[in-house]
């Protein structure tokens, strides 16, 4: 992998930042040209330079951001052409981590590692075993687009994720091919960092452990109620409208315990698939 890689691949990713940006629903807060304050401050910090708004970056400061702490990371030099574009533009906007684990299980059976997000020794293996990039590109733009569907700023940021990553798998996979890939465009709400910690929240099963539990609890009381009707049987009005409450305590219970173990299949289901679409661990 050429020095020039990174550079046209730099070239579309800071197409699709664009300039400062400091939406109120971008968990990156200020950014300017897709380097966060956070990151920012973090670099200047390691240079033992005064903290300042990342308004103020240089060329040299943002070039050397980026390179380090993103190229790098993904070990853009060891990827084949295509791919070593789109796991950097994925890094950028969610982090080397994610983005590497999208990677990792773009992989499938080519991977025999755990999803860690590190591009270790077996993630490169992976890659170098893969003969087909262009198939490998769609699985990594289908496991980012999916995951970008399951946080919370969807709604605000859907449109311009949307766009983004079409883009980033059209110029993919035209450096696959070796053909020339297209000038990447700016789409407002592209831009926003996209984080794992602002996922949607898995169901709650509380709601099912209680109905459950309710619904045990209702059973319990119609068999203490049942014994109470046999013993007072002889008088039989008693003995008919304990039965009724009986018949009626029952079916509420029944009903209340298979809605709670029904909500717990679903709120289970839902939950294995927003893992799996964070890029955790099968379980």
């Amino acid at each position: 992998m050429t020095a020039s890689r990174e550079q046209e691949s730099l070239a579309r990713v800071l197409a699709h930042e664009g300039a400062y940006s400091n939406h109120p629903a971008d968990p990156g807060g200020a950014t300017m040209k897709g380097v966060t304050q956070r990151v920012y401050d973090g670099y200047r910090r390691s240079k033992k330079l005064a903290l300042r708004s990342v308004e103020s970056i240089t060329t040299q400061e943002l070039f050397e951001i980026y390179d380090h702490q993103y190229w790098d990371a993904v070990k853009g030099d060891r990827l084949p052409a295509g791919v070593d574009y789109v796991v950097f533009d994925g890094a950028v906007n969610s982090g080397p981590k994610q983005s590497i684990t999208w990677l990792q299980r773009a992989l499938g059976p080519l991977y025999k590692g755990r999803l860690d997000g590190v591009m270790g020794v077996g993630t490169i293996a992976a890659v170098q075993a893969c003969n087909d990039h262009a198939a490998l590109i769609d699985r990594i733009c289908d496991q980012r687009l999916t995951f970008l569907q399951h946080l919370k700023t969807w709604p605000v940021f859907g449109r311009g994720w949307s766009c983004r990553v079409a883009e980033v798998r059209s110029i993919g996979q035209a450096w696959v091919t070796g053909l020339l890939p297209q000038i990447a465009s700016f789409v407002d709400g592209g831009q926003a960092k996209a984080f794992v910690e602002d996922a949607k929240a898995a169901p709650s099963t509380a709601p099912a452990d209680a109905a459950t539990g309710a619904g045990a609890s209702g059973l319990g009381i119609s068999g203490y109620l049942y014994d109470l009707q046999n013993q007072l049987s002889p008088f039989s009005y008693t003995s008919e409208w304990i039965g009724k409450v009986v018949v009626l305590l029952a079916m509420a219970s029944a009903l209340l315990a298979i809605g709670g173990l029904a909500w717990r299949w679903y709120a289970s289901r839902r939950a294995k698939r927003l893992a799996a679409a964070l890029g955790a661990e099968a379980t």
